[in-house]
């Protein structure tokens, strides 16, 4: 989303020779700056018409010439992420700070919002879908009220982490808890999964004993239809913090699914008992393969969290910026890595420094500089190495075997 459709566009970015040595201000576009491309784009497009008007009578359509307005869009599309790599850079530590702080604090409500209203709502609907299910005997419906059986229980399930997590014995768990939020949603999604393989094997054996249809029953889906507009507002409430949380997202995620899965069994269902007896079967088989693997491509990206995956390039930069600019004395960088650690970050650092200096202050400048990069948001633990050359091999390569 453009930068101007969340905050106003300073007309300049102001700021000083120490949070800027590298003169990354000076690569800021403004408002003007960036209407200029607008502008730009115009009239190349205007003369481009010109042009093919002039040279032949049939000019060729407008899908054969190039395209200056989409060119444009992509030029100010990049500037305006440069605007916002250099406004992330420029911020002080203490800013980030201040804005995670801020976001967090805003976002409690809507969580506990999120997370309880999701539980009740599930509770009812769960109800409410079981009395669908077993009124109507339509399998389609029966994958709509496993699905819906297990919702509240993955509430609970990420309730009870979000507690452990802030309950935590730092003699006994030095490192914290927070991969116990990754751990969780994998098996979640793993729950899912298995029931969904149940759904199928039942739907796989109506299939073969040749069933006759089931007589349409109305309030069964008018049971569905109504779980489908809770989830639907459930939906574009969590998706308004989903980016804060993981566990907002993974609902968010849950929520996105119910909708597919009670659409589509709401028109198998009556697709099974008015056109062909087969469909519904079918369509529970569909949406079993479905949940699956839409639940499994969730597990695998929770698996990479608490693998290790590399942070975003855009961490990464942010890191590289503060370690360049904490000290004069600091003479350049080594190596930079950040990498998850369940849903939070690990970074790892070699700073270059005079090799003549005192240990003490090497060291306090290693050690402030690790405070400064553990008090960013979303960093676990920073660990900052000393170096006084960058011609050697890796320390910490990666080790094939023990």
């Amino acid at each position: 989303m453009p930068l101007n459709a969340t905050i106003p566009r300073p007309q300049t970015l102001k700021a000083n020779v120490e949070s800027d040595p590298y003169g990354l201000s000076s690569s800021y576009k403004t408002e003007s700056d960036l209407d200029k491309i607008k502008a730009n784009s115009s009239r190349k497009r205007a003369l481009s018409r010109t042009h093919a008007a002039s040279s032949s009578q049939n000019p060729a359509p407008s899908g054969d010439r190039p395209g200056p307005k989409r060119d444009a869009r992509k030029l100010r599309g990049f500037y305006e992420n440069q605007n916002a790599a250099i406004e992330r850079m420029l911020k002080s530590v203490e800013e980030h700070r201040a804005e995670a702080r801020q976001e967090y604090g805003d976002g409690q409500l809507k969580f506990r919002i999120a997370i309880y209203g999701s539980l009740a709502a599930n509770i009812v609907l769960t109800a409410l879908q079981l009395y669908a299910a077993i009124s109507s005997g339509s399998l389609s419906l029966f994958t709509t009220m496993a699905d819906a059986i297990f919702d509240p229980l993955s509430n609970l399930t990420l309730i009870f982490s979000n507690r452990a997590i802030e309950r935590v014995d730092p003699r006994r768990f030095p490192a914290g808890k927070a991969r116990l939020e990754t751990v969780g949603n994998i098996v979640f999604c793993f729950l899912m999964t298995s029931v969904s393989l149940i759904i199928i094997a039942f739907a796989a054996q109506e299939l073969s004993g040749g069933n006759k249809a089931r007589d349409f029953h109305l309030p069964s889906v008018i049971s569905v239809c109504a779980a489908f507009l809770t989830k639907f507002s459930l939906f574009l409430f969590c998706w308004s913090i989903k980016d804060k949380y993981s566990q907002i997202n993974i609902l968010w995620q849950d929520h996105r699914n119910d909708l597919l899965i009670n659409g589509f069994g709401i028109l198998t269902s009556v697709g099974g008992s008015k056109l062909e007896w087969w469909l519904d079967p079918m369509g529970a088989i569909l949406l079993s393969l479905l949940v699956s693997f839409i639940w499994l491509r969730t597990a695998f990206n929770e698996f990479l969290l608490l693998v290790g995956v590399v942070a975003s390039v855009d961490m990464q930069q942010l890191i590289t910026y503060v370690c360049l600019t904490h000290s004069p004395v600091i003479q350049g960088i080594d190596t930079v890595r950040v990498y998850h650690s369940g849903p939070r970050l690990i970074a790892e650092v070699d700073i270059v420094m005079d090799p003549s200096g005192t240990l003490s202050e090497t060291h306090d400048i290693a050690e402030e500089l690790q405070f400064k990069l553990e008090s960013l948001p979303d960093i676990e633990r920073a660990y900052v190495h000393i170096d006084y050359e960058t011609t050697h091999k890796p320390e910490h390569a990666y080790k094939k075997d023990l």
